[in-house]
């Protein structure tokens, strides 16, 4: 819905008093005012009580119009709030400076007060249909995010009962919504199907490749036992109808309950870690692979290993390994190792929030450029079931 005109807030700035009262006269009948008699006041006035509009004289005493507006274009409050010179100066250098420095527009005095309000008018209502239009796209946003979390498993309750594990997960998007996927797939009795994926680009057109592309390894995890195989059909599937050229790295592995196997096949993916309960950290895989989409007929390796007891695998994207600090230093997969050696011993979901933490902390008040998803799986003792399973000679999945 669009704001009225007559709660939206002008904020006249002019070291004139006199200036001040004709505008206040002409405009109070139909808008909110604050007032101030220099920059000074005008920036605080403008951080206090955020303005729709700005009315700026150029010229006044410590600080003039130009530096205002430009201060006003730094200051996150005023950062896209629409300002109108007001002023005596009449050169054709002033006028651009003042659109150069972030004005919307530029009015010479003396003025007729009716083309002023008649500017105003116009300003705000662009203002006023620009802040509805990013309401509604923020919204559509806020339901997108919701649709796409709830593609992801949260309560892994059922999973982990059912095979000695634990897990740990995390998944925040740069953007409302990004790219980065990952999941948790019972696939028989004793196997267990797990993947990762990073799509390219973010925001809503990654969100949608990214939905296509987990809802398709849903399906081929239940018809496919082997993990490159599944790899090899899902890029046929991405590459076969793909007009925007989007990919995605892609990293799956099929867990055995009964064995501890698991078996890994990647696709251009981070390479996950192997914390051992009893051994330092570890690459789980040592190729990369090619990302999914580019073309149909690719082949991917396989990589197997047997977890022990107490063992963990971090699961993660490159928004962990290539978190920059404000001073561009890269996390790196070195730092990556030693602050997964700290988390030994902890639990999936300790690790996970672990991991998190470390590279929040060394990113510190850089914005966060990719999307951050981590997934651990941690080896639990076995089940009483389970051990009473393996006395009997139960029947197990093939």
């Amino acid at each position: 819905m669009m704001k009225n005109l007559s709660d939206c807030r002008v904020l006249l700035v002019d070291d004139a008093k006199a200036n001040l009262d004709i505008l206040v006269e002409g405009l109070k009948a139909d808008h909110k005012l604050s007032l101030a008699l220099n920059g000074e006041m005008a920036l605080q006035a403008a951080a206090r009580t955020p303005p729709d509009l700005v009315l700026l004289d150029i010229v006044m005493p410590d600080m003039d119009g130009y530096e205002v507006c430009r201060r006003m274009r730094q200051m996150p409050e005023t950062a896209e709030v629409p300002i109108m010179f007001l002023s005596s100066l009449e050169e054709v250098q002033n006028k651009t400076l003042g659109f150069e420095v972030g004005a919307n527009d530029y009015l010479t005095k003396p003025f007729e007060m009716l083309e002023v309000k008649a500017r105003v008018r116009s300003l705000l209502k662009a203002k006023a249909y620009s802040d509805a239009v990013k309401e509604q796209i923020a919204s559509e946003l806020r339901v997108a995010r919701e649709i796409q979390m709830g593609m992801l498993p949260h309560d892994f309750g059922a999973v982990e009962r059912a095979y000695s594990l634990s897990f740990g997960a995390v998944l925040e998007p740069a953007r409302e919504v990004g790219g980065d996927l990952y999941g948790v797939c019972a696939a028989g009795p004793r196997r267990l199907v797990v993947f990762m994926g990073d799509v390219s680009g973010k925001g809503i057109p990654a969100s949608m490749f990214m939905v296509r592309a987990v809802s398709l390894a849903q399906l081929l995890s239940r018809e496919v036992a082997e993990p490159e195989r599944i790899l090899g059909r899902l890029n046929d599937e991405l590459a076969a109808d793909n007009p925007s050229g989007m990919f995605v790295t892609f990293l799956c592995a099929m867990y055995d309950t009964e064995s501890r196997q698991i078996a890994f096949a990647n696709a251009g993916h981070c390479r996950p870690v192997l914390l051992p309960a009893r051994e330092s950290p570890r690459w789980a895989v040592k190729d990369l692979g090619t990302a999914l989409g580019f073309e149909s007929g690719l082949e991917f390796e396989r990589t197997q290993l047997t977890l022990q007891e107490g063992d963990s695998l971090i699961f993660y994207s490159d928004g962990v390994s290539e978190a920059f600090n404000a001073q561009e230093e890269c996390y790196g997969n070195e730092r990556l190792l030693a602050d997964a050696r700290g988390l030994a011993g902890e639990s999936a979901v300790g690790i996970t929030a672990g991991l998190l933490g470390k590279v929040r902390a060394f990113a510190g008040g850089a914005p966060q450029s990719d999307d951050i998803a981590i997934l651990t799986l941690s080896v639990n003792p076995p089940s009483p079931e389970d051990m009473a399973r393996k006395a009997d000679g139960g029947p197990h999945d093939t």
